[in-house]
């Protein structure tokens, strides 16, 4: 069965990754390396929290990579 928003979001990752070779291979900015990772990263959240076993484990899952991104700009 799929998934509109796992689609939705591997669509986005491919046009990103499109977007990031356009930048060159010589040519790499950090800019878009962190296009990259972030536009990349959506599908694997989508993928982890859909694989959930529980309506538990699907929130905790979801809220998850939030608290990641919180320590990122944190420290």
């Amino acid at each position: 069965e799929q998934n509109p928003t796992y689609e939705k979001a591997l669509s986005f990752a491919i046009r990103i990754v499109n977007v990031y070779n356009l930048t060159g291979e010589k040519k790499e900015f950090i800019i878009s390396k962190q296009l990259l990772r972030c536009g990349t990263s959506v599908g694997a959240n989508i993928s982890e929290v859909l694989s959930a076993e529980s309506s538990s484990d699907f929130i905790h899952k979801l809220a998850n990579p939030k608290r990641k991104r919180m320590r990122q700009f944190i420290g």
